[in-house]
């Protein structure tokens, strides 16, 4: 997008939202659960992002996006939080790259804990991965139509006479 004279931004008062003061363990931990609860918010956002290719108009969007992470984080913080807190910690502490498979076990207490308060599955491996048909309730964006010319040049007609090349085919080793 460019950016001229032209072009209005929003307010701050429009940009202002609460954020999401998780360290990268903490939201690494409830990544799996936290993209099956919100999925239907970050759709709607990436698909608005992707259509108007304008982050102005998706605002709205982005806003859902963050209210949906952070009521997530107050639900696991009233029901879960000593489960979660042992999870993200070994995700922190047991290796550089935040590895998942270090932290099996603490993995396991924290998912039976959302299963058993919320009824909530950890998505099966993949998941995320799987093409999906995104249902919107916005209204698609109309597509430009492509413009299409005419040939500028004719080809020649079938009966006109091809010599063979003067000095020898580029393609010789076809011949």
């Amino acid at each position: 997008m460019v950016i001229t004279n032209n072009t209005t931004l929003p307010e701050e008062s429009e940009l202002n939202v609460q954020e999401l003061n998780l360290s990268s363990a903490a939201l690494r931990a409830g990544a799996f659960h936290l993209g099956k609860q919100c999925e239907q918010a970050n759709n709607e956002f990436m698909l608005c992002r992707q259509e108007l290719d304008d982050p102005r108009a998706c605002l709205a969007e982005g806003k859902a996006v963050t209210s949906c992470a952070l009521d997530f984080f107050r639900k696991v913080k009233k029901t879960c939080h000593e489960e979660f807190t042992q999870y993200a910690t070994c995700l922190d502490k047991s290796s550089g790259t935040m590895a998942f498979s270090h932290c099996r076990k603490t993995q396991g207490v924290f998912d039976k804990c959302i299963k058993d308060n919320f009824d909530w599955d950890r998505p099966s491996y993949g998941y995320f991965a799987r093409a999906k048909v995104i249902h919107s309730a916005r209204e698609a964006p109309k597509k430009e139509e492509k413009v299409s010319y005419p040939d500028a040049t004719p080809g020649l007609p079938e009966d006109y006479p091809k010599p063979p090349a003067k000095y020898g085919s580029r393609f010789h080793w076809l011949e």
